[in-house]
């Protein structure tokens, strides 16, 4: 009897949290090949992220939301194995990326979301990639990495970036849909564009792409006819890229002589498995990722993987 209740408690505690409107959230998102394989550490092997989100209280006849996002990011590339000394065994660069970005999504009534970014940072040593991940081996009780003095070398970070999503088409019970979703990027550290499909599946009815965290669009304010809803779904994301410049392999335009760098592959296919659900305040996911070979020579030829967790807490 005083499982029932206690049940019944955090059943009502869930669905009165649901009918609330959050309009801010916080979201930790990590990537790591960790996530996948306990001896897998190499290419993409750890990205860190921390972003806060909010609902403008604007009103636009032509916009569903108007959400500013600010983020923190961090990204960290080796070799197929980060402790090789021998610097003609490094089959790509050590790199590290970090960056502070602002990012404004637009939530169309049309079905469609337009999102703009612009990211500031730093590409090489100034970044810290090889204090976070010797940090990070020491935590695990890995050995200490030896190649970072050959990593990429300084050089300043400018990034603009465009986002256009378009809902397609969903099943007669809405618990199956497809969204279709292009990504540009322009900078002194990646350029490239991207399209391809997001297809969602759930056991229940799946909201839509104006009120889902399949899109970061869940938050709610006084001005939106949405509530906030519970939502769990898996989700298949295959996404052709197209790389016209990538400095975390060839080295940035803006420095020269590197001890390391790599030709790129132009096209690579990007692939994301995932699940994702809420809990009271929060959000959480899980995906994994797969894309094949981004540049040539590698030593491992049939693709990379790795992990993500996310974890998003709502405020009022």
């Amino acid at each position: 009897m005083k499982f029932i209740l206690s049940f019944l408690i955090l059943f009502s505690n869930i669905n009165l949290i649901a009918q609330q409107k959050f309009s801010k959230e916080i979201s930790l998102v990590t990537d790591n090949d960790l996530y996948v394989s306990s001896i897998r550490d190499r290419y993409y092997t750890s990205g860190i992220f921390l972003t806060y989100r909010h609902l403008s209280k604007k009103e636009n006849i032509n916009l569903e939301k108007l959400f500013f996002e600010w983020q923190i990011g961090h990204k960290m590339y080796t070799p197929n194995k980060p402790i090789i000394q021998n610097i003609s065994l490094h089959d790509r660069p050590f790199a590290a990326y970090l960056y502070g970005s602002l990012n404004i999504k637009r939530v169309y009534k049309t079905n469609e979301i337009l999102s703009t970014s612009i990211q500031i940072g730093s590409i090489g040593p100034s970044a810290k990639g090889n204090e976070l991940q010797n940090a990070l081996h020491k935590l695990y009780d890995f050995r200490e990495v030896t190649g970072w003095k050959y990593q990429i070398k300084n050089a300043f970070g400018f990034n603009l970036g465009l986002e256009y999503i378009k809902f397609m088409a969903k099943s007669s019970n809405n618990k199956l849909d497809v969204s279709w979703m292009n990504t540009l990027n322009l900078g002194t550290v990646f350029s490239d564009l991207s399209t391809g499909l997001n297809l969602r599946l759930s056991f229940k009815p799946l909201q839509k792409i104006a009120n889902s965290i399949a899109f970061n669009t869940n938050l709610n304010n006084t001005n939106t006819k949405y509530k906030r809803e519970i939502e769990s779904f898996f989700y298949f994301k295959p996404v052709l890229r197209y790389a016209l410049y990538d400095a975390t392999l060839q080295g940035s335009f803006l420095s020269t002589n590197n001890a390391v760098t790599k030709e790129l592959i132009p096209f690579v296919f990007d692939m994301e498995l995932g699940f994702k659900f809420t809990a009271n305040r929060f959000n959480f996911g899980y995906i994994f990722n797969y894309n094949t070979s981004k540049s040539k020579g590698l030593k491992y030829t049939y693709g990379n993987k790795y992990g993500t967790i996310i974890i998003n807490y709502l405020m009022h």
